[in-house]
């Protein structure tokens, strides 16, 4: 590479041209992000383990939603039928999730080559267009974290054509068919996601390990608090007897479990061992925090 004048800001680039001459500064190439001597260069790192954690965080995050709606409007209805809905749920996520890694390169390969992240500001380069002796701005927005941004959006996006293209025929097989609105509330939860990633995919990327720790004890406590009896014995015999108490609480360890492998990286596997602590923790201290009793007191 013949040298030439580095550009200023963080993202801002040159691209070879085929005369071999360099370009002016601006933004790289999709797929291509700039290094210190403000070339622009491909993205042919191989995917770190924290970023698949990152990418299968993102896909949990539907199909939990999906699961959560499929019970809440099926709610004494038919068992057979709720399981089915789960299980298309969960074909439709993972059917998305494949669709988006075989459309990125390497095309038809479920690998990816992406461009490591260094900095939460390489998530957000929109924030950081440079303005050259306070004059024109020089605009070099590109996705300096390809393709960890947009394949989240890919993965939404064919997961909820596979939602309204397979769910509504699998309730009009199966008559009964209750969970129907489970379809509407997709097409809500869908997007909300869409844009909480727009806005927040760096914050996310950085934090995802804490806000499923921190998601799965609180909604591990919120499946307790809706029993009627508290106490200890009834919340104990009630989590192993009922399957579906019981489906609910192993849901919660597994998401509890990736959240600390996601944040330990499988170095201090011991913690695991923590896994079952928030379940257990509320079962023998729930009788002490009676709202009832502590007004009467």
């Amino acid at each position: 590479m013949s040298i030439v004048r580095t550009c200023p800001g963080l993202y801002c680039g040159r691209t070879e041209r085929e005369d071999l001459s360099w370009s002016e500064c601006g933004a790289c190439p999709r797929g291509y992000r700039t290094n210190s001597s403000s070339y622009c260069m491909p993205c042919d790192d191989d995917p770190t383990l924290y970023d698949w954690q990152y990418l299968g965080f993102m896909v949990l995050l539907p199909l939990v939603l999906h699961w959560f709606f499929i019970d809440m409007v099926s709610v004494g209805k038919g068992k057979e039928s709720v399981i089915m809905q789960h299980i298309c749920a969960l074909i439709e996520v993972v059917s998305g999730t494949v669709a988006a890694l075989l459309v990125l390169p390497p095309t038809g390969s479920i690998t990816l080559r992406v461009c490591t992240p260094e900095a939460l500001s390489d998530w957000y380069t929109l924030l950081h267009n440079p303005q050259p002796d306070y004059k024109e701005t020089l605009y070099c927005t590109q996705e300096a974290v390809y393709p960890l941004y947009t394949i989240v959006l890919l993965i939404y996006a064919f997961s909820l054509m596979m939602t309204i293209s397979l769910r509504p025929w699998l309730l009009t097989w199966s008559s009964p068919s209750p969970g129907r609105k489970a379809i509407y509330c997709a097409l809500y939860f869908y997007p909300i996601l869409v844009l909480i990633h727009t806005v927040a995919a760096g914050l996310i990327y950085c934090s995802f390990p804490y806000i499923i720790i921190i998601i799965s004890m609180i909604t591990s406590a919120s499946h307790f608090s809706i029993k009627i009896d508290q106490s200890a014995p009834a919340l104990l015999i009630s989590s192993i007897t009922n399957s579906r108490n019981l489906i609910i609480l192993l849901g919660h360890w597994v998401v509890h479990a990736y959240g600390i492998i996601s944040l330990t990286g499988f170095k201090e596997l011991w913690y695991l061992s923590l896994v079952p602590a928030p379940a257990l923790f509320y079962i023998l201290t729930a009788q002490f925090t009676d709202p009832m009793k502590i007004h009467n007191d």
